[in-house]
């Protein structure tokens, strides 16, 4: 993983797996293909006959927009995924995200409230889970999707047992 502006010095992302892009791309093309049909009823209400009122112009334009759309963000998904990473440091956890607007969120073993590993139907059945963290803070929750289950529940584990050593020393 490239280094970026914003990482901290010398530090070695680890990535999630390739496999969650396909997981990316199911979710996201699902709801692509349903806005795209619903995009073009009044096309084919306007071929059929049946509100020859909207222009056809129109009718043509506006599902080819969000077809060249969905080509762009079909494309960029890949990139995405390849950007999420997360490092495991003495004292926190870093977790990245993002191509064009990019996000570290460092979060202190200290501060974790409880750790969620959660697996949806694509990803059970690629093997990949998400592991998320919660803090006390109510946006400082950090998410590193697309994780293989065994790597998952490794990290479950550490970050559990590394909060629990660091709240005891509060």
């Amino acid at each position: 993983m490239p280094q970026e502006p914003i990482d901290p010095a010398g530090i070695h992302w680890t990535r999630v797996s390739p496999s969650y892009t396909k997981v990316r791309l199911v979710g996201w093309g699902i709801g692509a293909l349903l806005t795209l049909l619903a995009l073009c009823v009044p096309l084919v209400l306007h071929l059929t006959g049946v509100w020859e009122g909207f222009p056809l112009w129109l009718a043509i334009v506006i599902p080819g927009l969000m077809l060249l759309i969905d080509i762009i963000r079909m494309v960029l998904i890949p990139r995405q995924v390849a950007a999420i990473g997360y490092a495991e440091r003495e004292d926190d956890l870093l977790v990245r995200h993002g191509l064009m607007f990019q996000k570290v969120l460092v979060v202190p073993y200290g501060r974790m409230q409880f750790i969620d590993v959660a697996v949806g139907p694509i990803d059970r059945m690629l093997g990949l889970c998400k592991v998320k963290l919660h803090t006390a803070a109510a946006d400082a929750t950090a998410d590193i999707p697309g994780l293989p289950l065994s790597e998952g529940t490794r990290l479950r584990e550490a970050l559990a047992a590394r909060g629990e050593s660091r709240l005891a020393g509060l």
